[in-house]
């Protein structure tokens, strides 16, 4: 797997993009090779890749994140359609069913107030 591993100081992001076994862990340290850096302050002036190496291990097998992969279509080093790995918005469910929405108007007879006014306070 080709990931991004963070070794920037504290609030000052910048990351290794590293070859690596999938089931380490991000902060073991453990890698196969460094094959590019990352760093997010300066965002694509101080990115740096080893394209060939790169190309290498994607024709091997090695899958890559989706904030990887994105940076690499950016680059031009692989083509493709970036990935939108936001989560997605939940819908949202209507705890009323509108059958009893409409039952409720219908009990509302008219020329009857609806609610009584509320007195304001200063």
């Amino acid at each position: 797997m080709i990931r991004l591993q963070r070794v920037g100081r504290k609030n000052d992001p910048s990351f290794r993009m590293v070859v690596t076994d999938s089931k380490n862990s991000t902060k073991s340290g453990k890698f196969l090779e460094v094959v590019g850096s990352y760093d997010a302050r300066l965002g694509k002036n101080k990115t740096i890749l080893k394209a060939e190496r790169i190309k290498h291990w994607i024709s091997v097998g090695a899958q890559l994140t989706d904030t990887v992969k994105n940076l690499l279509i950016s680059k031009k080093i692989i083509e493709g359609k970036k990935t939108d790995y936001r989560p997605k918005p939940k819908p949202v469910e209507n705890p009323e069913p509108v059958e009893a929405v409409e039952e409720v108007k219908e009990e509302v007879k008219e020329g009857e107030p609806v609610a009584e006014p509320v007195a304001e306070t200063v």
